[in-house]
């Protein structure tokens, strides 16, 4: 097994959420971590609408902001899935979104292999619970969100109702087909080699 074969297995939970939000992954090892990001938006069921962050021990990836200085994190695009891991010595790792909301993830590698001929990475491998919405208030503003959608007489049904616009939400769907293909588009195009010119085009 070489680097440029290799694929991590990894576990995805988001922190402080009921019913358990989880996705199991299977990503390449030399994924960059601006792109591990993106896949886990596109994973667990986010919008990618706000800043995020990696937790590696105690170093932060992200996208640097210049008016931080050295107090910002290291930047993501230039750090891949497998040098973190070789720097810091970790197995898991945190990855934070929305510094408003505070979503927390635990994400766990529960395994190196070799990729297997044929198969698209990113992948999912299992999927459990649904995204809470977007902007909801966080994991305490998800919680009464759910009350408020679940129980008629709720004091806040109906404000709720109206912000999310449907009368329902099933904390327990999941899209897994949606999911697949979204994973299966980014696996595709960032593996596109570039077109060459011909010989008697280029001539």
């Amino acid at each position: 097994m070489t680097a440029s074969t290799a694929i991590a297995r990894i576990k995805i939970v988001l922190d402080d959420v009921e019913p358990a939000v989880m996705r199991r992954l299977e990503v390449p090892l030399k994924l960059r971590l601006d792109r591990l990001h993106i896949v886990i938006q596109h994973a667990v069921g986010w919008t990618d609408s706000h800043l995020y962050e990696f937790r590696i021990r105690d170093i932060g990836f992200g996208i640097p902001d210049p008016d931080w200085g050295f107090d910002g994190p290291l930047d993501a695009r230039k750090t891949t899935l497998l040098d973190a891991i070789e720097d810091t010595g970790a197995k898991s790792f945190r990855y934070i979104y929305d510094f408003g909301d505070g979503w927390e993830h635990s994400i766990r590698i529960e395994r190196i292999g070799t990729a297997v001929p044929g198969l698209v990475y990113p992948r999912l491998i299992d999927a459990a619970g649904r995204c809470p919405p977007e902007d909801v208030g966080g994991p305490w503003g998800y919680q009464e969100f759910l009350e408020a959608m679940t129980d008629p007489d709720h004091e806040r049904r109906r404000e709720t109702v109206e912000w999310w616009g449907e009368e329902t939400f099933d904390p327990t769907a999941v899209d897994s087909a949606a999911i697949e293909e979204a994973l299966t588009k980014l696996g595709r195009r960032w593996t596109r080699r570039p077109r060459t010119m011909s010989r008697g085009k280029a001539e």
